[in-house]
């Protein structure tokens, strides 16, 4: 996977977007931009009298929102882990010393 670079366009609410992207992560940016047009597609079915730069910035904050609900879960995913290797230290420490006595 070397570092090749790949031109791309990138549709979000009627607009185009030209990218200039690693080949590898075109799944990534395409699937993106469908997040985004998806959700812009729901708060225009709920917010008729909104205009695009409202309709974008309500769908920004609630894809942040989720991203921000996520990390908050891995980094409470990573300190559990933490605990769980520091309890088996602290554990493998214990039998050892009981052998040793």
């Amino acid at each position: 996977m070397g570092g090749k670079k790949l031109k791309i366009n990138i549709k979000i609410d009627g607009r185009v977007y030209s990218l200039d992207i690693n080949r590898e992560d075109e799944e990534k940016y395409r699937l993106a931009a469908k997040i985004v047009n998806e959700m812009v597609i729901r708060f225009r079915e709920v917010f008729h009298d909104k205009d695009s730069q409202d309709i974008l910035a309500m769908s920004a904050f609630q894809i942040a929102l989720g991203n921000s609900k996520v990390q908050q879960v891995e980094e409470r995913n990573l300190f559990i882990g933490e605990l769980k290797n520091i309890n088996d230290d602290i554990s493998d420490f214990l039998k050892e010393k009981r052998k040793n006595n």
